[in-house]
């Protein structure tokens, strides 16, 4: 029993990010006295879950998991633990969790990145409160609360370990999943397909870095002024529930288009793909076949992963569809258009220009507003740290634990007693 709660509680697992992560975190509120439960789909997640007494396996259909994972709930289980909130598996689990009165909790990328994580009950990314609250809303709750304003990162955060530990993930999933005949990725891809698109990214991260760091100089030497396209991931949770896009390439068109008849003769375009791009599109032909469709080329430009700040620098205007990314445009008071659902979607800082407008004439965001908004996002639900690198577990599991053993959530906490602790400023890359 923990010192929080007046009987015990008991936590199932589903799926979670790549990595020992969520073993460690299990493993933190076990010394608490919490007992916890995995339920592991392939052999990446047994691969990462360590102890069998805690773990079982689903090795049914996917039509037999909604039953499955409903009597399984009814087992005693107060809380359930998911990782974002678009897999079959979490939908089907979060839909009977709520039935049941169990308490959510979920994790995710940091709607900050690249030092935080973002942990809500409520809903998360487009089904987050933070959707329909306004600005003025949380100025209120903030009341006398005060978080230091830190410059704009210089870097996603640990992408290699991500990279690494993806790796390995599919690796076991692709070699050792006999013991897990049905299970089904959540992706549209094959298992197979996964691992190999990982593991050519890591064998050209060497000429892909040469092509993205002379791309990124020769454009930064030209002078020119341009808009900048951050793309996301294709297969991202965030472009297939909240944005009316099937693809990169579907998004590209649509910006061009309205590029080549609005913008300013002298102004450009740059995209930059997402430091996970595996490439399963040739987006950089898609580029340049969009270019010479709309008679633009010379003013199109595609740049491979890398770093967004340096590109972000020396921009004039962002358009994403719901990248988290576009935070650091508003952390530098660039004009944003975003064309998807997101949590940063507030009329004072993200454009409401139609698409062709915004190219023309980018309006401006109000940097006061946004300021408030980023202070509630880190006096609620974002926590210093991250999931991949051994530094950003170790500082994420110094919160997350206590937040997630709280009866309350992180914005009734806040509400409540308009004082929450000072978030600390990030001194060095977790």
């Amino acid at each position: 029993m923990t010192k929080t709660d007046a009987f015990p509680r008991k936590f199932l697992f589903l799926q979670g990010p790549h990595g020992p992560f969520q073993y460690l975190f299990a493993k933190r509120l076990m010394a608490r006295g919490v007992q916890v439960h995995k339920i592991c789909f392939n052999a990446g997640d047994r691969f990462f879950w360590r102890n069998r007494a805690t773990r079982s396996d689903f090795t049914d259909t996917c039509d037999a998991w909604p039953e499955f994972v409903h009597q399984t709930l009814k087992q005693g289980y107060t809380d359930l633990v998911v990782y974002g909130d678009n897999r079959p598996v979490h939908i089907a689990a979060i839909k009977h969790a709520k039935k049941c009165g169990i308490t959510l909790h979920y994790l995710e990328e940091g709607y900050l990145r690249p030092y935080w994580a973002t942990y809500e009950r409520d809903g998360i990314n487009g089904s987050s409160c933070l959707v329909d609250m306004s600005v003025k809303q949380m100025r209120a709750d903030l009341k006398d609360v005060v978080v230091e304003h830190l410059s704009a990162p210089a870097t996603w955060g640990d992408m290699r370990q991500h990279i690494l530990l993806g790796a390995i993930y599919h690796w076991h999933v692709m070699f050792r999943n006999r013991n897990y005949p049905n299970y089904v990725p959540h992706r549209d891809n094959s298992v197979r397909s996964e691992f190999w698109l990982h593991f050519r990214k890591l064998l050209n991260r060497i000429p892909h870095a040469f092509q993205r760091w002379l791309g990124t100089r020769r454009l930064i030497a030209s002078g020119v002024s341009y808009h900048l396209g951050v793309l996301q991931l294709s297969h991202d949770a965030s472009i297939r529930r909240y944005s009316h896009y099937t693809g990169m390439d579907a998004f590209m068109r649509e910006c061009v288009e309205s590029f080549a008849k609005y913008a300013p003769i002298h102004h450009h375009l740059v995209f930059k793909a997402h430091p996970l791009e595996d490439e399963r599109k040739p987006l950089a032909r898609v580029a340049n076949d969009l270019a010479k469709e709309f008679n633009v080329v010379g003013r199109i430009h595609y740049i491979r992963g890398g770093k967004l700040a340096h590109v972000l620098d020396f921009a004039s205007s962002v358009v994403t569809i719901n990248s988290t990314a576009a935070q650091q445009a508003l952390w530098r008071g660039l004009p944003l258009k975003a064309m998807g659902a997101s949590v940063y979607e507030k009329p004072e800082f993200t454009s409401d220009q139609d698409l062709g407008a915004f190219f023309a004439n980018p309006k401006k965001p109000d940097l006061a507003a946004y300021r408030d908004y980023r202070q509630y996002l880190l006096a609620t639900s974002q926590v210093p740290g991250g999931f991949y690198s051994r530094g950003s577990r170790r500082r994420l599991l110094l919160q997350v634990v206590d937040l997630v053993l709280n009866k309350q959530s992180t914005y009734k906490i806040l509400k409540q007693t308009s004082a929450a602790p000072v978030q600390q400023s990030v001194l060095g890359k977790v």
